[in-house]
């Protein structure tokens, strides 16, 4: 949960997954349905997939006990580099280098480094840095405080925006700190302009219920229960007859809202709509009829839930 989210977003998230899931048993018998739920609102929805199945292997093929090789814990779906070696540390003990964020950042202003982080170039001379630094044995847990001590470092004083360099143990030796470059560094990611795609969200009511169908799998929301979409430049009344096989008609107008990800813009058409006669049945698998509070406890991502809670849907 924590890969590409902050902790205090975090927190109720964690508390409440380990309420439904105390165990790797208990999230291996869960269904993808009811993790992806509780995951809803977090993002990054790839990571509860491989959560999952990764639960899933451990119990199948390791008998249900996490391993301790870093080099089978990084075969497990989702788990980097960065993320074993924090498992070897704060579950084993081992002496392994972690690369966060956080640390990064720590690392390129405490050395001056130039490029930017995500380069290939610059993270091999960040990997080689933060195995240089690693304390040479773990005496009573030096490996456990070093390694968290340092993610604090970046997480609460070493921060991206207005650094508390003037409380920061460490700003004598840093560069950043010394030739006041600590706001220019890291360097940034490259500029590009986000590309912007359009889609439709047909908000399509039927008595007091909804449609919603299943994402596929793989690209954006896998497996989430979604609005149905469809291209802008297309007739939603032809669209809805042929595809669902029903008649509608439009109800309240609904701005379009932005919802943006890592490298590109979602722009999103709601379109509210009333079933008013039903030509023939939806046979089409992954789809179903919900009622609105059935649809706010699936698996939806952020911007669908903002719509059925928005006031002029529901009104």
């Amino acid at each position: 949960m924590l890969q590409q989210t902050r902790v205090a977003t975090v927190i109720p998230y964690y508390l409440r997954f380990l309420r439904c899931f105390p165990d790797l048993k208990s999230l291996s018998l869960a269904s993808l349905d009811e993790v992806l739920a509780l995951w809803s609102g977090l993002g990054y929805y790839s990571r509860g997939r491989n959560l999952y199945k990764t639960a899933r292997l451990i119990v199948s093929d390791h008998h249900g006990i996490f391993p301790q090789k870093i080099e089978v814990i990084q075969q497990f779906p989702g788990i980097g580099r960065s993320t074993a070696a924090a498992i070897e540390v704060f579950a084993y003990g081992k002496r392994c280098a972690i690369l966060d964020g956080n640390v990064k950042r720590v690392l390129v202003r405490y050395f001056g480094m130039e490029g930017y982080p995500g380069e290939k170039k610059t993270e091999v001379l960040l990997w080689k840095k933060a195995e240089e630094l690693l304390p040479k044995n773990n005496v009573r847990g030096n490996i456990e405080a070093y390694s968290q001590a340092l993610m604090d470092l970046g997480a609460t004083l070493c921060t991206r925006t207005k650094p508390k360099c003037i409380v920061c143990p460490i700003q004598r030796e840093c560069v950043a700190f010394r030739e006041h470059r600590e706001d220019k560094l890291p360097i940034p990611r490259p500029c590009k302009p986000l590309l912007v795609k359009e889609t439709v969200m047909l908000m399509i009511i039927r008595r007091s219920e909804i449609l919603l169908e299943r994402r596929p799998l793989t690209g954006i929301w896998g497996g989430l229960w979604c609005l149905p979409e469809m291209p802008a430049n297309e007739n939603v009344f032809l669209y809805c007859t042929q595809r669902f096989g029903i008649k509608i008609k439009l109800l309240a107008h609904m701005p379009s809202i932005d919802h943006t990800f890592t490298h590109f813009k979602l722009r999103i058409y709601p379109r509210s709509l009333q079933v008013v006669s039903q030509i023939s049945k939806i046979s089409q698998s992954g789809q179903i009829w919900i009622s609105f509070t059935g649809a706010l406890e699936a698996a939806i991502p952020t911007p669908v839930r903002n719509l059925l809670n928005s006031s002029c849907f529901l009104k």
